[in-house]
């Protein structure tokens, strides 16, 4: 086999490898999806692989992988928020609002004393490396650096909410309708399985 012929075999197989990486990085994508809309009623606020849906309040990012300011992305099916120095706060909205009661299951990894939140119609459900950055210090389902779920179920304006089954507030007062926000803070956080359901 000469060495040209074998340079030709090498980049075939590559070529092959990188089509079956990316064959099974859009399987994940939309197998995501697939399971936030098969879960009864909900609906994915999150298509897995670009901000469609999510914006500024005077914007949005239908089709970008990346919003203008770089503070948040989209990639194998996981809404990631980046840290910024000097620490500036931002924050990214749905671009469609919810009025009535509803139920909003996620999944948050937090990078250690990482600080972001969830807004609930405008008033904000800290989401951290609770162990270390608080202010629920206390839980004990809590996974550092690992996938970690939040339930917040929305009802005649008072928002109860959990992580993993342990409460966080039980009865936070929310305004009559608003959309869901996600705040960047400080160091980076990641978001999957972003799904809501209206009752």
């Amino acid at each position: 086999m000469t060495h040209d012929h074998q340079i030709h075999t090498l980049m075939k197989t590559n070529r092959r490898l990188c089509t079956v990486a990316l064959l099974f990085a859009l399987a994940c994508v939309r197998a995501c999806a697939a399971e936030a809309e098969s879960e009864t009623g909900f609906i994915s606020l999150f298509n897995g692989k670009d901000l469609t849906g999510w914006g500024f309040k005077t914007n949005n990012f239908v089709g970008q992988t990346v919003s203008n300011d770089g503070r948040y992305s989209a990639t194998n099916g996981v809404f990631v928020v980046h840290p910024h120095e000097p620490r500036i706060v931002e924050a990214i909205w749905t671009t469609r609002e919810f009025s009535n009661d509803f139920v909003l299951k996620l999944e948050f990894r937090a990078s250690v004393n990482a600080d972001s939140g969830i807004f609930i119609r405008k008033p904000q459900l800290q989401c951290r490396d609770y162990l270390v950055a608080g202010p629920y210090k206390q839980l004990k389902k809590y996974k550092p650096q690992d996938w970690n779920e939040i339930i917040v179920t929305v009802k005649d304006g008072i928002a109860h909410c959990e992580c993993n089954g342990e409460v966080l507030e039980d009865a936070l007062k929310v305004p009559a309708s608003g959309p869901i926000g996600l705040e960047a803070d400080r160091g980076q956080m990641e978001y999957r399985r972003i799904r809501l359901k209206e009752e």
